[in-house]
């Protein structure tokens, strides 16, 4: 039986730790999810303990209403075009640094993010780490064209899922105003060559392969902290 507190207090772990990579002066990007949520709210904490400063770019409606909540000053890529450093949990990561992103929809500006930062660092606790990738694969698609879409990724041999809202009838619709694919492709092999296919599917706005991680920050169950850089 899975032990929820302590994927709890390792997903807190993970999230704490990286916030103390963070300096006065930075410009840095703030991911979404419950494990990066330990890093914003840990950063707040800095800024009033120890008059930290530093500015923040949100990737989604949820992390901007929680760094806003916990005293973080925001700007936005427009004004800050390259970030010192960007934190962001994954839903999964492999043995050779590629993740996977978008449990929560919003994967498309966090790749954008990233990808601006001269830094990129998940945090994730254990139980996402594995060696292959094998998590579906979240990909937001234009809703005129989430049909042909569907059958594009299907020749790509991926089974696609529309996500379904929760509390709603419907779609999920991401903070950009469009639909999620959940793709699963069962174990990916070469994830940089899906990506890359991926990208030429017409109607794809971005997916949620990731391959700019240059930091993992992994917490194990029982405690302590692994950090895993890129070659």
């Amino acid at each position: 039986m899975k032990d929820v507190s302590a994927n709890a207090d390792a997903k807190r772990l993970a999230g704490e730790a990286a916030a103390e990579l963070v300096r006065s002066g930075m410009v840095v990007g703030l991911g979404t999810g419950s494990t990066v949520a330990w890093t914003i709210r840990r950063l707040g904490a800095r800024i009033e303990a120890e008059g930290l400063d530093f500015l923040g770019v949100p990737t989604s409606f949820q992390a901007e209403s929680l760094a806003i909540e916990c005293g973080i000053s925001l700007t936005t890529l427009n004004q800050h075009s390259v970030l010192d450093l960007a934190i962001d949990g994954a839903d999964q990561v492999d043995a050779d640094l590629f993740a996977i992103k978008g449990g929560g929809a919003a994967h498309t500006r966090e790749k954008v993010v990233a990808c601006s930062a001269r830094r990129f660092v998940i945090v994730a606790d254990e139980s996402k780490y594995a060696k292959k990738l094998t998590w579906p694969v979240p990909v937001e698609v234009l809703p005129f064209a989430y049909r042909p879409a569907e059958r594009w990724l299907r020749a790509l041999g991926g089974e696609p899922v529309l996500r379904l809202g929760r509390m709603k009838d419907g779609p999920v619709i991401t903070d950009n105003g469009n639909f999620v694919l959940d793709v699963n492709f069962g174990t990916i092999e070469e994830p940089a060559a899906l990506a890359s296919k991926m990208n030429a599917v017409a109607g794809v706005v971005g997916h949620g392969i990731f391959e700019s991680v240059d930091e993992l920050y992994l917490a194990g169950m029982g405690g302590g902290i692994k950090r895993i850089k890129r070659d």
